[in-house]
């Protein structure tokens, strides 16, 4: 067929392609016949593309067209030869002179310079000398000619900003480019600032005229420099920017109505460049202050007519504002070392900086802000104070300038602008929907934070940012900072007593709170230098902590703000210990103040200000250290008094027993054990009597009757919480441990609470036991109806698992910062209801828990002093029953801790029977939902039975998101049992050296290292491992980047194992499954973020493997697109090299090869040069679900891809 018909061809199938009217077989048919003629002879491919280039076609086909003629260059462009490749260049070079029309769409003119930008990329050095002078000859020739010429120009450099190094032979190439494209410069640059200037002034001559179509011609030319000049402003030389023109015609369009915006993004660009070492530093920082004049002479005019108050500013002025405001926070967060020396020049712009800061619009506001963090996050950095050698002098000498600069710079931050930064901060730390009407016409015309705000982030991130910079302030000038902080509190407390309605300031009086609590805690940091000024900061704390205890508020909210108040106050105790009785008695009138029994939902707010105070104790426990220690007989007495009184329920009793445990561990093991003692002997006497126990917890049916004695079942619930807190707050940490125990026990030091879980966990067991028991189905279908829907997922967890905001909890539950909850209504003797019932059960899980795995930390005293039994029956009996999300939970707070701190001697006693149960049941539940979800598009976890919600794409979203947890969650787990840490008798592939071929007679027995391995003594329980194995194979192919990252080091041991041992099985098992399923998994593109750790998989199974087994090879051998001669060619290739590196590249490139480049992971880290802007590219956080086919024969690979 000649190249015509072919044309005609391609053209139908480009137009069947690009109609989605079209049936999907006449569609995929025309994709198909495209994607032949792209990978079919490349001078077919060639002609037809120069052919339907042309005006004859319509624009999509002419544009399509182009595409493929990129196609070509970008991938095989080596296959034509030299005289070709000239020719081919020539052609393009004429496409772009003849598409200089005024007809022409302006993505045309675009795809054709991009092509010939391409080529000269492809080509190389040569060809870009040659072309140069026909560039600057066409661009003479008119607006429309220029306009191409510096589209060309400005694609040129993409290589140097957009670069990959999966291209080969790319980082040579792209040296040499830059090499010549640098070289010309001083070319390019000139033509750049010539053809600026020029068709600036045609723009403005022929608008004066009234030519605007030819007017809009030029004004096109100008834009296209402006692209063109930012293409080169990233990388290209600052003094070469300066010296042509460049800095200053770009300065020029900045007065510019129409070009502005441009021209600003070239500052953006420019600003940012760091200063070179060598001896070009003097220019570079010149031009910098060049940068620096220009746009604080444009910021000053901006500033002066908003503060004038006569002249009205547009919105597109309050925008252009933006941008150059943008552009002197790049300036002053990268180079405000270049102007440190010009004390006006500096001047000017600090206080240029604190105008935008301090403007009502909150996004030049917002931009300031940026700089001010990053400014004095630099200047509050230590100095690197270090020995340099003598031949480290230069940097030595530039260590101390940089010294000096800041020393400079941190001289015109003077009182007044770190005042004025700390009023701003102070009130926008408010946002606009907490307000009131009147409270926010009293905080003055300040645009503030609002949720219909777009594109700056979300509040708590800008908060955060203000109380940094409020947090650097105040330890450059902590006087300043305790003033103005204590002088705005008081002056909001007066107006909240001279109030009628004094809750109407409470956001004013939330937001201080927080600004106090971070001038305090940066001010008594614990650095010991506060000099002269602690006598100063000790009067100034000490006015507000007296006026804020001389406050009677009685209302719950104020209350609540009071006590977090005093809690900001706690690190000013620990330096001034002689209010801290003041605080204490303060604490327990406010928490006297309220009411402890609330049966009123209307008056609820007292229960939780009761709640928040007794946190405070905690708090000011953790700040203040010691402080307290001397008033903790004073605490204890007043809370027995209290509660003989009837006046301190459950609830607060645990939280204030909680803050005595903080106490205590500053004063060491005996004191901790002394107060666990007193805390804990109570409890013990209810929990472990047999008669609540035999009553409840023997039967399903007791717990239900536990469900309906209200006051009996929270005192449970605060038992158990308080278990937890005590084995998180008491002790040393224990990360530092041995997880397998191998130093003597005696080498531990005994944990305080290691003498309480002997009578402490039988009975939890016993109470975790029943309530898995309540989800099997023969208890299940027999309970009430209301603790039966207590059991279903809440809307707060669908919520919080779909990501839909940040969920409330449900009513009646109240949520600490610590992490911990409490129910408003837990003692309050009222009928439980579904909501009760389902905080209770979560609590009794959440906690308990926590309580087992942080009972397997503190040494062997768990293993030695429970029945295994009677655990195994508490994790697992009813393993089957339970939903992934309670799953997912067991493992995460449970089942790693078990197997983490088991000690080794006892694996086959403990971890046998859990392990079994748990990795049956998961990998069964996990295939079949998995299955499911990717065959049918639904996961049907047992999570969602029952629920209704919004749509059904809600519950699939659910389902999803379940199964993934629990996914990542057993992988996890694998994970664990992979770690070197638990596997110290398996030896690294160091040991081995370089010799692929290990020794037959170093080969150890799988029983040898079962006690030193856990995945040995896995592997030796071959029941234990089927499953383990399994699952290990299918999270491969399960789409789920994040499981297959996790499970790579279980497979790690696993090859381990295999090189090691002379197990047939195992060998077998890595040689084949483990290795095909690894390839298998390399064909989802899910799987990209861990293709170099599943390379070396493959790397590893194949160099020590294949010698002993013949599986490896043919594993390779039966993908799609390999010959014996290609493996026999790769395996020379590795004998020729010792480096792991170049092997596991090798590797890569084989199994690219083999699959006909259709491993995805390995696919998209190798994406190809697309020509587009040099804008950051937006990338998906989530793969979709791709299709799996499950295949009979292991080996036959082909199959799949």
């Amino acid at each position: 067929m000649d190249d015509s018909g072919t044309a005609s061809n391609v053209a139908r199938a480009i137009v069947a392609a690009l109609d989605w009217g079209s049936p999907p077989d006449a569609r995929k048919a025309a994709v198909s016949y495209l994607d032949s003629i792209k990978s079919g002879d490349v001078r077919v491919l060639a002609n037809t593309s120069v052919l339907l280039v042309k005006k004859d076609w319509s624009s999509e086909i002419r544009l399509h067209a182009y595409k493929m003629l990129q196609h070509l260059v970008r991938l095989r462009w080596e296959e034509l030869s030299p005289t070709e490749r000239r020719n081919f260049a020539n052609i393009a070079f004429e496409l772009m002179s003849e598409i200089a029309n005024p007809s022409e769409e302006w993505a045309l003119k675009s795809q054709t310079a991009a092509l010939v930008a391409e080529i000269v990329r492809r080509e190389g050095l040569n060809l870009w000398e040659e072309l140069l002078p026909s560039l600057v000859s066409l661009s003479n020739n008119g607006p429309l000619q220029a306009e191409l010429v510096l589209m060309m120009l400005r694609w040129l450099p993409e290589d140097i900003t957009v670069h990959n190094e999966d291209l080969e032979g790319f980082c040579d190439r792209r040296r040499l480019l830059l090499r010549g494209i640098t070289q010309s410069l001083p070319e390019i640059l000139p033509l750049l600032y010539t053809l600026l200037e020029r068709h600036f002034g045609a723009a403005l001559s022929e608008a004066g005229r009234q030519q605007l179509d030819i007017a809009k011609k030029h004004a096109a030319a100008v834009t296209s420099a402006l692209n063109a000049i930012n293409a080169y402003a990233e990388w290209a030389p600052l003094p070469d920017l300066a010296n042509y023109g460049i800095i200053h015609g770009c300065g020029f369009l900045l007065s510019s109505p129409d070009f502005r915006l441009h021209a600003c993004e070239f500052f953006k660009l420019v600003s940012p460049r760091k200063r070179p070492t060598d001896v070009t530093a003097s220019e570079f920082d010149s031009a910098m202050s060049r940068i620096f004049l220009i746009l604080l002479n444009l910021s000053r005019d901006f500033l002066d007519k908003c503060c004038s108050g006569n002249v009205v500013v547009d919105e597109s002025e309050y925008e252009f504002a933006e941008y150059v405001c943008e552009g002197l926070v790049s300036l002053g967060s990268s180079n405000l070392h270049c102007v440190a020396g010009d004390s006006s020049i500096l001047s000017l712009y600090l206080q240029q900086m604190l105008g935008y800061f301090q403007h009502y619009k909150l996004a030049l506001h917002f931009e300031s802000l940026l700089f001010w963090v990053a400014l004095m996050r630099e200047l509050m950095s230590k100095p690197k104070v270090g020995v340099h050698a003598a031949g480290d002098s230069y940097i030595a000498n530039n260590s101390g300038q940089a010294d000096k600069e800041k020393m400079k710079i941190l001289s015109f931050v003077n009182d007044d602008i770190c005042s004025a930064i700390l009023d701003v901060s102070f009130q926008r730390l408010l946002k606009k929907e907490k307000l009131l009407t009147e409270a926010a016409l009293s905080e003055g015309p300040l645009q503030l934070w609002s949720d219909d705000l777009e594109g700056k982030g979300d509040f708590s991130l800008y908060r955060s940012r203000l109380l940094d910079l409020i947090r650097f302030v105040a330890i450059f000038k902590p006087l300043i900072a305790a003033s103005r902080v204590c002088e705005r509190i008081v002056m909001i407390i007066k107006n909240v007593m001279l109030s009628t309605m004094p809750t109407k300031d409470l956001a004013i009086l939330e937001s201080m709170q927080l600004a106090l609590e971070s001038i305090v805690s940066s001010v008594f940091d614990g650095s010991d230098e506060l000099g002269e000024s602690k006598l100063a900061l000790c009067r100034t704390f000490q006015g507000l902590l007296e006026q804020l205890i001389s406050l009677k508020w009685t209302e719950p909210a104020l209350v609540v703000v009071l006590g977090h108040y005093l809690d900001a106050l706690g690190p000013f105790l620990k330096y001034f210990p002689d209010a801290t009785g003041s605080v204490i008695n303060k604490l327990f009138e406010l928490l006297t103040s309220l009411p402890s029994i609330v049966k009123d939902p209307a008056t609820s707010g007292a229960r939780h200000a009761r709640l928040q105070i007794c946190s405070s104790f905690i708090r000011i426990a953790k700040a203040a250290d010691k402080s307290l220690l001397p008033h903790m007989k004073g605490i204890a007495d007043t809370m027995a008094y209290l509660e003989r009184e009837g006046r301190l329920v459950r609830a607060e009793h645990n939280l204030l027993g909680e803050a005595f445990l903080v106490m205590a561990s500053a004063a060491g093991v005996q004191q901790q054990q002394e107060v666990l003692a007193w805390l804990l002997e109570p409890l013990s006497k209810q929990w472990t009597q047999l008669e609540w126990q035999i009553m409840y917890l023997a039967d399903p049916t007791g717990l239900v009757r536990l469900c309906s004695e209200t006051q009996f079942m929270w005192s449970i619930y605060h038992t158990v919480t308080f278990f937890e807190k005590a084995l998180k707050r008491s002790g040393s940490r224990k990360g530092n441990l041995n997880p397998q125990n191998s130093s003597p026990p005696t080498s531990i030091p005994l944990h305080p609470m290691a003498p309480h879980l002997s009578w402490m966990l039988p009975p939890l067991l016993k109470l975790l036991r029943a309530v898995h028991s309540l989800w099997s189905p023969s208890v299940l279908q027999s309970l009430p109806g209301e603790l039966k829907a207590a059991m279903a997922m809440s809307e707060v967890e669908r919520t919080s698992l779909l990501g839909e905001g940040n969920p409330r909890l449900a009513k009646g539950a109240l949520a600490f910062a610590d992490g911990s909850q409490a129910d408003i209504k837990k003692e309050g003797y009222v009928d439980p209801n579904e909501t009760d019932l389902r905080n209770w059960l979560k609590g009794i899980r959440d906690s308990g828990y926590n309580v087992l795995g942080l009972s397997t930390t503190i040494g062997d005293t768990f293993f030695k002093c429970l029945d295994v039994q009677s655990v195994t029956l508490a994790v697992v009996e009813n393993i089957q029953s339970m939903e992934f999300r309670h799953i997912r939970q067991l493992v995460h707070s449970v089942v790693i801790f078990l197997v983490k701190f088991c000690p080794s001697v006892l694996w086959g006693e403990w971890l046998e029977r859990i392990l079994y149960s748990l990795l049956l049941h998961s990998q069964r539940a996990l295939s079949l939902s998995w299955s499911s979800l990717l065959n049918e598009g639904r996961a049907k976890v047992p999570d969602c039975h029952g629920i209704v919600a919004g749509s059904d794409l809600k519950v699939e979203v659910l389902e999803e998101k379940l199964l993934r947890d629990l996914t990542r969650e057993i992988c996890s787990l694998l994970s664990v049992l992979g770690s070197p840490g638990l596997n110290i008798g398996l030896p690294s592939l160091e040991q081995f050296g370089l010799v692929s071929r290990v020794d037959a007679s170093s080969l150890k027995d799988l029983d040898i290292i079962a006690s030193t391995s856990i995945v040995g003594f896995l592997l030796k329980h071959k029941d234990l491992a089927r499953s383990a194995l399994h699952i290990s194979l299918e999270a491969f192919t399960w789409t789920d980047g994040e499981a297959v990252t996790k499970v790579c080091s279980f497979c790690n041991a696993l090859v381990l194992v295999a090189i090691s041992t002379n197990d047939v099985e195992v060998r077998e098992f890595v040689s084949k499954d483990l290795f095909c399923a690894i390839i298998k998994g390399l064909a989802l593109e899910s799987n990209a973020v861990i293709s170099a750790d599943l390379v070396g998989l493959c790397r590893e199974i194949f160099m020590y493997l294949s010698d002993r087994d013949p599986a490896p090879r043919q594993v390779l051998l039966s993908l799609p697109s390999i010959s014996p001669l290609d493996l026999a060619a790769f395996e020379e290739t590795l004998t020729k090299t010792s480096s792991p590196k170049e092997q596991k590249q090798h590797m890569k490139s084989l199994l690219i090869l083999a699959s006909g480049n259709k491993l995805k992971a390995l696919a998209a880290q190798k994406s190809v040069n697309v020509i587009t802007n040099v804008s950051a590219r937006s990338r998906s956080l989530t793969a979709a679900p791709e299709t799996r086919n499950d295949e009979g024969d292991v080996i036959g690979l082909a199959a799949i891809l």
